[in-house]
């Protein structure tokens, strides 16, 4: 996920799912995805233009997959989001690579903004 030179643009999309296994074979058999797995509860795919995951790591939220935005300055990054008049939702927390939060917009959308480690 994310490079230098996509500071606060949408890097990633992450599907929670109740299993990895039935998602990889939906997305493979109907748009030709490939997936990487990183263990048990998470697995990176690919469209060909866009990556995202699958993961078992959380409940799964009808109504859309989590879009997550890259940051070169995560802190700085949260500033603006709390100024702006959003609500942090999910503290800063590490996952290997990098660590990230979750806020919800004024309309009530979750979103993540991670940067690497």
């Amino acid at each position: 996920m994310g490079t230098r030179g996509q500071d606060r643009q949408i890097d990633n999309i992450e599907f929670n799912v109740s299993d990895i296994a039935r998602a990889k074979a939906f997305y493979g058999a109907v748009f030709g995805w490939t997936f990487t797995d990183y263990g048990p509860a998470y697995c990176e795919f690919s469209d060909g233009r866009l990556t995202g995951g699958f993961t078992t790591g959380e409940e799964v939220r009808p109504g859309g997959p989590l879009v997550i935005l890259y940051a070169d300055d995560l802190a700085e990054t949260q500033r603006r989001v709390e100024a702006a008049g959003a609500t942090v939702v999910r503290a800063v927390f590490s996952f290997p690579g990098g660590r990230r939060f979750h806020f919800q917009d004024p309309d009530g959308y979750e979103l993540a903004v991670w940067s690497a480690a």
